[in-house]
């Protein structure tokens, strides 16, 4: 590779050199976001350094392994690292002021309050500042609330370098949509947002991603940011209009899996799935994100956010009901609880709904034991080898998260290992409830009406 750097250099030679795959790329942040656009970058054959805090990653990546649990990314990760394309530091400094790009993919978390907690990626920028030079390309990958790359990046770099942001050099907001278990296909193939803050920095970050993924959109900077936080918040809007209907239907004795089957089979409806909460790095934290700096008297971002929060102690509500129908107290029964991921197939437990659950019913006096065949966490309690361990002399389980092994259980053999009326608390609505009940248990499930049935 040419040791030439970008420095100094015009838009077409810093494209060319893009072309040609001479550009070294900095990638600060090696989690489940950041090591997948390291090692796809370094599969693309640009020289790649994976810049994070955490000495066991550095060593895991250098080892040629990743530890980030990803279909594929392990594979990439060894290929690379063997061909001397990929490595991993500690060291921020040296190795950005090698690097000709600089992508940030650092956490953006809420305060206690909702507010955003820009600590990290403003770690990040002082960190990047300090090493930059003409001709740098600054890609933002971490989410941001609307305005922050305008108001908060660009100022904080341009003060720290002394250079003028697309002119001497480039930056761009490049939010990621991926999701845990399917980050590489998605990170290829879904469309990719260029944001940039002018015209350069569009044309030269565009081109960088377009060695990477089948399409990118141009944009200006706070578009990309608002449309970013508005996938997120939509989301978690029609999964808290789900989780509404599924009370209503509750309270009216209907099934919400079959009332939303019904509506959705016209043609311009598509409500998503109830279930016991919502988790993951995104959509509980997103909303709250887009209006950071709304002034909104009827706020139904911050409705649905109350929604979505409230149905993990539903589940917890419907399990002591349930428990009471068959003359238990919850004081004096052991739970199981099937699953600690925040969605299926993956070992993601990050503001996993499961937690509140298990907290919630720990607190009230039960025996609560945790299985999940993906994920480690079990949030303080008793967690099971397997299926058969969790339930067995179990009053009830309560199923958190729909993963495929669960949607494969023998009711005959989990009854057979649970107490005298055992009992099914369907979060995510994967069992079947006539076939639950001819089996013996007692079926409860979100959005699952049982009024006549006590």
């Amino acid at each position: 590779m040419n040791d030439m750097s970008a420095s100094g250099k015009n838009v077409q030679d810093v494209l060319n050199n893009i072309r040609q795959r001479n550009l070294r790329v900095a990638v600060l942040g090696s989690g489940y976001v950041g090591l997948p656009t390291a090692a796809l970058f370094a599969d693309a054959g640009f020289q790649v350094v994976a810049i994070d805090v955490k000495p066991e990653i550095i060593c895991t990546v250098n080892n040629g392994v990743s530890p980030v649990n990803e279909p594929g990314l392990s594979d990439i990760v060894s290929r690379n690292v063997k061909a001397g394309k990929l490595r991993a530091s500690l060291n921020s400094g040296i190795n950005l002021k090698e690097a000709d790009v600089a992508i940030i993919s650092v956490q953006t978390p809420i305060y206690d309050n909702k507010k955003p907690n820009l600590s990290y990626l403003e770690k990040a920028l002082e960190d990047v500042a300090k090493a930059m030079k003409k001709g740098m390309l600054i890609v933002v990958s971490s989410t941001v609330p609307p305005g922050a790359t305008t108001t908060f990046i660009k100022p904080k770099l341009e003060s720290s370098s002394g250079l003028k942001a697309d002119a001497d050099f480039y930056l761009a907001y490049v939010p990621e949509r991926i999701a845990p278990g399917n980050a590489i296909k998605e990170f290829v193939e879904n469309p990719r947002l260029i944001g940039g803050i002018g015209p350069n920095s569009i044309k030269v970050a565009a081109e960088l991603f377009r060695t990477v993924c089948k399409k990118v959109i141009e944009t200006d900077a706070i578009t990309a940011e608002i449309a970013k936080l508005a996938e997120n918040t939509y989301r978690d809007i029609n999964i808290a209009f789900a989780n509404r209907l599924a009370l209503l239907c509750e309270q009216y004795g209907a099934d919400v899996k079959k009332v939303i089957e019904l509506a959705n089979t016209h043609p311009r409806v598509n409500i998503h799935a109830p279930g016991p909460g919502v988790g993951g790095p995104c959509l509980p934290k997103d909303p709250y994100l887009l209006i950071s700096k709304a002034e909104l008297e009827e706020n139904i971002v911050e409705m649905a956010r109350r929604i979505n929060d409230y149905m993990p102690r539903h589940i917890v509500e419907m399990t002591i009901q349930a428990l009471e129908s068959v003359g238990k107290n919850v004081n004096e029964c052991k739970i199981a609880v099937l699953g600690t991921a925040y969605k299926a197939d993956v070992d993601d437990s990050r503001l996993s709904p499961s937690k509140p659950i298990v907290q919630q019913l720990l607190s009230l006096g039960a025996k609560v034991v945790a299985y999940d065949p993906y994920c480690q966490e079990s949030f303080g309690v008793e967690k099971a080898e397997n299926l058969q361990e969790a339930v067995k002399g179990s009053d009830c389980i309560v199923i958190a998260t729909d993963h495929t092994e669960f949607k494969k259980i023998d009711l005959s053999k989990l009854k057979g290992c649970m107490k005298e009326n055992p009992i099914i608390v369907d979060g995510r609505r994967i069992i079947e409830p006539a076939e639950a009940k001819n089996m013996g248990f007692k079926y409860y499930g979100v959005g699952y009406g049982v009024k006549d049935e006590v």
